[in-house]
């Protein structure tokens, strides 16, 4: 594949585990491509259950330190270059009594939510900044939530040189991205499922899609096993034997939907890139 050696890449989560299940097969591609590719993270994962059964003795209070391990993994196994931790609380669902708590990142004033992201974007100079929708009715998680207003703050700020200036030199990032949940892919694997007999106990076609906003359709075959790969690294978090996430190979996944999905701001209706990177402004800052 051709180098992007020159690009630059960030994206913005709010829990270990969320970067292998959203976008994993893209970062895979591109690193592989030259794209330097970084990732935020928000919080701990502090309010994770232990979903895989091979964890049935395990403390509550071990979680945010397995949890780091396995982002360590399932970056490095995604192809991410560096891992920025925020350092910020799981919140937990709305409602929850974690929500409330004092570093609870759903919850915190937004520009100290903020800060991070800006001394990343000024570190690192992105030309694509990836992070939520922003609307997230289907799965209103308030860190999901918060993620996309404090990138979106973030990317006014990081801009402005009267804005933080302990954060160094200031950088407008060229594209920003949201990750998509489209609702007719999650169709097609719902129907691939029940062709080999396959019934799910929820059903993903019921959660609203984004179909209406793709702006870009990254080509991903030949990365499923890596995105895979990476979400099976968070141990704690996924069962192997899960139907949803691995009853399909990657093969069959790239057959059936074989690109990633986003929204890009300022993109009209009608356009549909191939490429995150395609298509930018001739006068975008190459150097760091």
């Amino acid at each position: 594949m051709g180098s992007k050696s020159q690009w630059r890449l960030l994206s913005v989560h709010a829990h270990p585990d969320d970067e292998a299940s959203k976008g994993a097969a893209t970062v895979a591609r591109y690193a592989e491509e030259g794209v330097r590719c970084v990732l935020v993270t928000a919080t701990g994962g502090e309010e994770g259950s232990f979903l895989n059964p091979a964890y049935p003795a395990q403390q509550p209070e071990r979680m945010a330190r397995l949890r780091r391990a396995e982002l360590d993994r399932a970056a490095e196994l995604a192809g991410y270059a560096k891992v920025v931790r925020l350092g910020f609380r799981d919140s937990g669902m709305a409602g929850s009594p974690s929500a409330h708590h004092p570093l609870a990142f759903g919850s915190i004033p937004l520009l100290v939510a903020a800060r991070g992201i800006v001394a990343t974007i000024r570190r690192e100079r992105p030309h694509v900044v990836i992070s939520y929708p922003e609307h997230q009715e289907g799965y209103p998680h308030p860190d999901h939530l918060r993620v996309f207003e404090a990138t979106r703050l973030a990317l006014k700020l990081a801009a402005d040189p009267a804005a933080l200036p302990e954060f160094g030199p200031p950088w407008r990032v060229p594209r920003w991205a949201w990750s998509l949940w489209v609702r007719e892919r999650m169709q097609r694997v719902v129907e691939a499922l029940r062709a080999r007999g396959v019934e799910l106990d929820w059903d993903p076609t019921e959660r609203d899609g984004h179909d209406e906003l793709v702006r870009a359709r990254v080509d991903v075959r030949g990365y499923h096993a890596r995105a895979l790969a990476a979400l099976q690294a968070h141990a704690t978090q996924v069962d192997p034997t899960s139907p949803w996430w691995f009853g399909l190979a990657p093969e069959e996944l790239a057959t059936l939907w074989p690109t990633e999905d986003y929204h890009i701001v300022g993109i009209p209706a009608g356009t549909v890139l191939r490429d995150l990177f395609e298509g930018m402004p001739a006068d975008v800052e190459m150097d760091r």
